[in-house]
């Protein structure tokens, strides 16, 4: 009796892990990554399915499309030969601390492929906090061409292994991003579109802060531009 209380424990116990370990943000299943925390990002639930095209970049640069092992070469030429339905959106899931540059070559086969919109998967402060589990969420970058010149511009760079940040050339903290996005934003009319540069040394992670803080202040678009020089 003793013993079989002992195998119900273990199990229960063993169920208790599981569960634990499980919560958070729900995905489909992949590599896995630590991905960049957000506060502005729109639910995906579609980069659930398992025909969501997921590009991951592990925190090595390597690149996977889905669980594939790929270099950025393959990757377009992998995208080309895949059924997709056009309107389909390209999820890409890449850890915090990879330089820019490696998710720069995601973006670049994603041009390539004609698409004018992908969506960074970020992760969620809630997740950790309640345990409960959060649907995917992301935030939805433009990565086709810009017309006109009604945007604001700001530039991430690297300084002796710090990032700088720059709203039209005027440097400022990366904290207060937001709160200099949200004023320029009132003081102008017409569409607010951000046009975002990044150094190929930044990490990423910073690269989906920005965004991020955009997104807050309320732009309507984010461009990410994919050209390498700032």
């Amino acid at each position: 009796m003793k013993c079989l209380l002992c195998v119900y424990l273990a199990v229960l116990i063993g169920v208790a892990i599981f569960v634990a370990n499980g919560r958070g943000q729900s995905l489909q299943k992949g590599i896995s990554v630590q991905m960049a925390t957000s506060s502005h990002a729109a639910a995906m639930p579609e980069a659930d399915n398992e025909k969501a095209w997921i590009v991951t970049v592990t925190t090595d640069g390597s690149i996977f499309f889905g669980t594939e092992l790929v270099t950025a070469d393959e990757l377009t030429g992998q995208m080309k030969v895949r059924p997709r339905n056009r309107d389909a959106k390209l999820y890409i899931k890449a850890d915090a601390g990879v330089p820019f540059y490696s998710v720069r070559q995601v973006l670049n086969s994603a041009r390539v492929l004609l698409f004018d919109d992908v969506v960074l998967l970020t992760s969620q402060p809630e997740a950790s906090q309640t345990g409960a589990i959060v649907p995917p969420k992301g935030l939805g970058v433009w990565i086709g061409s810009e017309v006109g010149s009604n945007f604001a511009a700001v530039q991430i760079g690297s300084h002796e292994n710090s990032s700088t940040v720059k709203v039209n050339n005027e440097p400022i903290a990366a904290s207060g991003l937001q709160g200099k996005m949200a004023k320029l934003f009132d003081s102008r009319s017409g569409a607010r579109i951000v046009i975002l540069k990044a150094d190929d040394r930044v990490p990423y992670s910073q690269v989906v802060h920005a965004v991020d803080a955009c997104n807050g202040a309320g732009a309507s678009r984010v461009t990410i531009e994919v050209a390498s020089e700032i």
